[in-house]
Parts: structure tokens; C-alpha cells; sequence
């Protein structure tokens, strides 16, 4: 029994982690076009964050439901496993903070619970339907939706704006922004915060602490909140950094079409108990609303690095979880061990980020190496049916090759740079 209480210790000092590293690594989510446009100042935008993503976590239970009941079996699943499968999303959540990856922490989240399971009691302790219906599809979808949602919104937004005077708008969209960006950082509290919340809730199943099929207990609501409100204050800011300038450069209007788009489609999927990637969900809409901008590119080499990292996240974070329950079902001494190992990964990952620091002081600054890069042909097929942007001419001369021996040199002004 005493072996029992203190390896569920583990467990839920473990899960607070991960709701910590959950916080900082999702940040971006809601706050990196806030503060890539310039609309809020970085440690404010951080803090309000925190605050909604704390009274986002008490809105709903759902996400928790299908976390602490629907993905694995209850039954035959030890605290190990939990404790297996937080190790592996923890080292994937810093691991792609380190290079300034947005990756979802919810997948690799599910990734180590479904890696762990596997490795303890087979493929028979994971509901198959649950995972393609509630994981998988969501996860090819909200990427799609929340991008198309806000590239037409920001046409909608452009063409809506046409007739207001330029600096109004800006101070406008500004505002929308930072409404919009609160209404993110709660629909992240309601979704993100829960999956902590279930996977605490599973341990004390596993346990014989809780009934299985139980809600979770107000402690592990309040807690969980707290964690991962304090790891959205520290923020990621080198995600914030890639979300907000790397992928593409956002006007306020798009900024607010973004968020709005990803905010519209995390809550929807909260309230139908789906356990979506927030991450998924905004990055989409960073790069949908950067299409919507007649010249607006989206970064390829940037996106695509990403799409590697995503499609990475549930096979990475399972094996290393799965390997983690095979050490730990030696006993304390596998325990200690995998906790050691843990600890000394953690600390090695921290050490490699000081050697270039990016915090609030310098997050909105971008590398020189891989941000210019000529626009693709889906960037260049989808700018050429964009309307333009309010206030802009579009000047069909610079379009059109001149004749051979004419001088455009005083005629043709010099085409925009692409990125």
C-alpha cells in the first residue's frame, strides 16, 4: 500500500508537470500574433493568458471524461503506466520547445498513454474507435477548418475594412485582437487543462482511490488549472517566436481573423468532448489567415518542419513511454530510475536553451537565415484570387513583362520582397 500512495504521488506531482510544460508550450496558441502585431506588450499578453486559461479550466469536464475513460481501458491499467506515459510526453514537450516547434502537447500526451498501455497490457487495453473518432480525425481536421475558417475571414475582414481610414482600422482590429486572443487563452483552459485533469483522474481510478467512470475531484481541478496558468505566465517564448513571425508575417486584421477562426473551433470541439489539438487548431489559422492577404505568404520550410514534428508526436512520445513502463515495472528501483532519467533530460534540455536565450525582450526579432524564401505555388496560386488588402492599388505594370528594349527602370516600381 505505502508502495501504492507514493508512486500515485509521483503520478500527480508528474501530471502538474506536464500541465506546467502543457502551459508555456501552447502559449503561443493564443497570445503570438497578440504580440508578433504589435497589439499587446509580451509579459501582458502572457499574463492575461494565464489568468483565462485558469477560469477556462473550470467551463467543462468533457475532454476529461474522454481522457480518464474513453481512450484506454481502466481496468488492468497500473499508476506505472500513467506515470510511463506522462515521461514520454514531458521530454516530446521540451524537446520540440527547444527548437521552437509548435507541437501538440495533447497528442503527445495521448501518444504516451497509448504507448504505455500497449506495453503493459497490449493492444486490447486501447478503444481503437476512440482514438480514430476523437483523436485522429480531429486532428487532419482542425488544422483544415480553422485554416479555410480564417482565410476567408480575412478577406471578410479586408473587404469589410475597405472604406475606414487606415490607422482607425489598425487601432480597431488592435482591440479585436486582444479580445479575440482572450477568448483563445479560454477556450485553451477548457480543453487543455482537462486533459491533466483526466489523466490525474485515470491515476486515482488505477489506484482504487476514485469509481471508475468518476468526474474529477474539485482538488485536481484547481490544481491543474493553477499548473498550467503558471506555465502560460513564464511563456514559450520560442514558439511565440515562430507562431508569430515565423510561419508568416500578420497584419492586425489577420491576426484577429486567426484567432477568432481558432477560437471558434477549439470551443466547439470542447463542448463535443473532442480532445483537440490547440496547437493544431491555431496553426492552422495563423497560416489560413496569411493567405487571406492579397501578397500574403505563408514560410513552407517553416510549415513543413512543423508538419514532420506533428506527425512525430504520437510515435515519438508512445515509444518513449513504452519504454518507460518496462523499466518502471522492475519495481521502486525502476521507478527511481525512470524518475532519475526524467529529472537529468529535463535539466540537460534547460541548459542547451541558455545558450541562446529568447524571452520577452527579443521575441518578435527573426533570424536571418531561413526567413526569406521565395513564395510556393500555393502561396502564389491563392494570392492571385485574394482581393487586396483596404487602401492598396494593385499596379497590373509591375505584373506584366515589359517589351524587349523598353526601360522600366522609371516606370515599373520595384516588386515587393517575398519571404
Amino acid at each position: 500500500m505505502e508502495h501504492i500512495t507514493l508512486l500515485l504521488a509521483i503520478v500527480v506531482v508528474t501530471a502538474l508537470v506536464f500541465d506546467f510544460t502543457n502551459g508555456f508550450h501552447d502559449t503561443a496558441n493564443a497570445m503570438a500574433t497578440t504580440i508578433s502585431t504589435g497589439a499587446m506588450k509580451p509579459k501582458t499578453a502572457v499574463a492575461m493568458s494565464a489568468v483565462l486559461n485558469l477560469v477556462g479550466a473550470f467551463l467543462s469536464v468533457e475532454v476529461a471524461k474522454t481522457i480518464s475513460s474513453g481512450l484506454v481501458n481502466e481496468e488492468g491499467i497500473q499508476p506505472e503506466v500513467i506515470f510511463a506515459a506522462l515521461v514520454g510526453a514531458i521530454l516530446w514537450n521540451l524537446l520540440t520547445w527547444l527548437v521552437g516547434l509548435p507541437s501538440s502537447s495533447s497528442h503527445a500526451l495521448m501518444g504516451g498513454l497509448v504507448g504505455a498501455t500497449v506495453a503493459s497490457v497490449g493492444i486490447g487495453g486501447v478503444n481503437g474507435g476512440v482514438v480514430v473518432t476523437k483523436v485522429l480525425i480531429p486532428a487532419v481536421a482542425a488544422p483544415l477548418v480553422a485554416g479555410i475558417a480564417a482565410m476567408l475571414a480575412a478577406r471578410l475582414t479586408y473587404k469589410a475594412g475597405a472604406n475606414i481610414d487606415e490607422k482607425t482600422g489598425r487601432k480597431g482590429y488592435r482591440a479585436g485582437q486582444i479580445a479575440s486572443a482572450g477568448l483563445v487563452s479560454l477556450a485553451h483552459g477548457t480543453n487543455d487543462a482537462q486533459k491533466t485533469m483526466g489523466i490525474i483522474t485515470l491515476a486515482l481510478v488505477a489506484a482504487g482511490a476514485l469509481a471508475p467512470g468518476s468526474n474529477p475531484p474539485v482538488w485536481v481541478i484547481v490544481s491543474a488549472g493553477l499548473a498550467i496558468a503558471l506555465g502560460t505566465y513564464l511563456g514559450g517564448w520560442r514558439i511565440i517566436r515562430t507562431m508569430g513571425k515565423g510561419l508568416t508575417d500578420l497584419q492586425p486584421q489577420q491576426g484577429f481573423a486567426a484567432q477568432t477562426s481558432a477560437a471558434a473551433v477549439i470551443l466547439a470541439s470542447s463542448n463535443l468532448g473532442f480532445s483537440l489539438s490547440t496547437t493544431h487548431s491555431c496553426s492552422g489559422a495563423v497560416m489560413g489567415a496569411g493567405l487571406g492577404r492579397k501578397g500574403g505568404v505563408v514560410r513552407w520550410s517553416t510549415a513543413t518542419r512543423m508538419f514532420v514534428a506533428w506527425g512525430l508526436t504520437l510515435p515519438a512520445a508512445g515509444l518513449v513511454a513504452a519504454g518507460s513502463e518496462l523499466v518502471t515495472r522492475q519495481g521502486d528501483w525502476g521507478v527511481a530510475a525512470v524518475v532519475v532519467f526524467l529529472i537529468a533530460s529535463c535539466t540537460a534540455i534547460w541548459f542547451i536553451s541558455r545558450r541562446q536565450v529568447v524571452d520577452h525582450t527579443n521575441v518578435n526579432d527573426v533570424d536571418a537565415e531561413g526567413t526569406e524564401e521565395p513564395a510556393g505555388v500555393v502561396t502564389t496560386a491563392i494570392a492571385a484570387v485574394t482581393p487586396p488588402p483596404a487602401g492598396t492599388v494593385t499596379d497590373l505594370k509591375a505584373t506584366i513583362p515589359a517589351p524587349a528594349g523598353e526601360d522600366t527602370a522609371s516606370t515599373t516600381p520595384a516588386p515587393a520582397a517575398t519571404v
